[in-house]
């Protein structure tokens, strides 16, 4: 089919040369920089599709043209169906409850001025498409900066189905950048940037389907996280006994939670130079704990862990903002469940740090048996650990310093936020303090034992 529409086309671009109706045909290169726009309503039994994309982005078609690079409007609307059911109807796949939807109605499809402002709204752009004023013949356009609007109807079983899409487009240009928006029965709107192929997209998540969604990912992104990786290193070289690390760890967790969930709800700072200085003060958090590390080798592990589960809540605070960073982009496959995806997030990164305790303590554990004694050895981790992080701090400041920070600043940015921010930092502290406490409560059997003895 595909084959045929092209030499359907190339046999009407040969047919407008022969007739020496236009001043010209335009061949054209990949371009650049594509933004694709469009919107994907379900209503009744079809799903109704609106998609907006730069005229050059139709490849393979040599749209004529007269005079000095402007479009032959009516020349150019002969090649526009099959044009747009080439390169949008047949690439696009969209599915219904897990089956892809078979191809496409091509409804009605038009140039456009690029200073048209249509696909502001759903019902702007279905109606300039389907019953705006066409462009009149003589309108003068650089075929470049001209837009195709299509609009494709999908036939579905109910407008209650779970949606879900790949867009396909990503061919369309060397940097492609799809705009998605789709519209919910209820009238909600879930918007979508995606680059390049991201796979096939769920519209409207299930809460279910979004919490596995970010459950995997805070896995995956922890385990891929250097820094983060790093500074779990560092609270767990000091002990190889994992229920010990527990409650390090899960302090370090509930710290990063409280600041991450506060990021997605723009409590914070919303300035250039903030993702710069955290990313800096991540980097400082871990040269801290290698030279505690190296300072106290060989101290108890009694006195450590009631002074280490503090430190990791505090650091914690700050690794959370640069999680934040790295989710911002994906927050958009949440749907309507941000608060859900927000918890299951951190779930994932709580299972993939135990599951580094699990590797690292029987490891380090080997190393200082049969390797080299324990306080060697937490020295020379500790002591690379530390190298490599002094390199990042230094880089990451150098970054930082391109700002123009004063403390002036950074308070008028905390202040912004700093009430509600204040309120969840307390009932997380609370609630790790009393955790910790009922954490270190000996059993009541232990209490009655030692009265006994005493």
């Amino acid at each position: 089919m595909r084959d045929r529409r092209k030499m359907l086309l190339a046999i009407g671009t040969l047919a407008l040369l022969l007739a020496g109706a236009t001043g010209g045909v335009q061949a054209h290169d990949i371009p650049n920089d594509v933004t694709v726009r469009a919107f994907v309503k379900p209503e009744g039994d079809r799903l109704r599709m609106l998609v907006r994309v730069p005229l050059e982005a139709m490849l393979d078609i040599n749209f004529p043209l007269r005079g000095p690079g402007y479009l032959d409007i009516e020349g150019a609307e002969q090649l526009l169906p099959d044009a747009a059911m080439l390169w949008l109807g047949q690439e696009i796949e969209l599915y219904e409850d897990g089956v892809r939807l078979p191809e496409p109605t091509l409804s009605a499809v038009r140039l456009s001025l690029p200073s048209n402002r249509a696909f502001n709204t759903y019902e702007d752009a279905l109606a300039h498409v389907t019953t705006g004023e066409r462009l009149p013949p003589a309108t003068q356009i650089i075929w470049r900066q001209a837009l195709l609007d299509v609009l494709l109807d999908y036939d579905t079983t109910s407008a209650e189905s779970a949606f879900s899409i790949r867009p396909g487009v990503e061919r369309l240009g060397l940097r492609v950048i799809s705009v998605i928006r789709f519209i919910t029965p209820a009238g909600a709107e879930r918007a979508f940037e995606l680059r390049g192929d991201p796979g096939v997209v769920t519209l409207d998540p299930r809460w279910h389907q979004a919490a596995w969604n970010f459950v995997v990912s805070g896995f995956e992104h922890i385990l891929d996280g250097l820094d983060h990786l790093l500074f779990l290193l560092c609270l767990v070289i000091p002990f190889r006994r994992f229920w010990a690390l527990v409650p390090i760890v899960t302090g370090f967790t509930v710290a990063h939670s409280v600041t991450l969930i506060a990021s997605a709800y723009d409590m914070a700072p919303n300035t250039l130079w903030f993702p710069p200085l955290v990313e800096t003060l991540i980097a400082l958090s871990i040269v801290y704990m290698a030279f505690e590390n190296i300072v106290a080798a060989g101290s108890g592990d009694a006195t450590r862990i009631r002074r280490r589960w503090v430190v990791a809540f505090g650091f914690g605070l700050v690794h959370g903002f640069g999680f934040s960073f790295a989710l911002r982009e994906t927050l958009q496959f949440a749907g309507s469940h941000l608060l859900t995806s927000l918890l299951s997030f951190n779930v994932g990164v709580e299972l993939g740090q135990l599951l580094v305790i699990a590797l690292c303590v029987p490891a380090l554990e080997l190393l200082f048996r049969y390797g080299v004694n324990e306080r060697m050895g937490t020295i020379l981790i500790s002591a690379l650990v530390a190298h490599t992080s002094l390199h990042w701090m230094a880089e990451r400041y150098e970054t930082l310093s391109q700002y123009p920070l004063t403390w002036a600043a950074i308070a008028s940015a905390l202040l912004d936020g700093i009430i509600p921010w204040l309120i969840l930092f307390m009932l997380a502290a609370a609630t790790a303090w009393y955790g910790f406490k009922y954490w270190r409560q000996p059993p009541a059997e232990e209490v009655a034992a030692e009265q006994r003895t005493g």
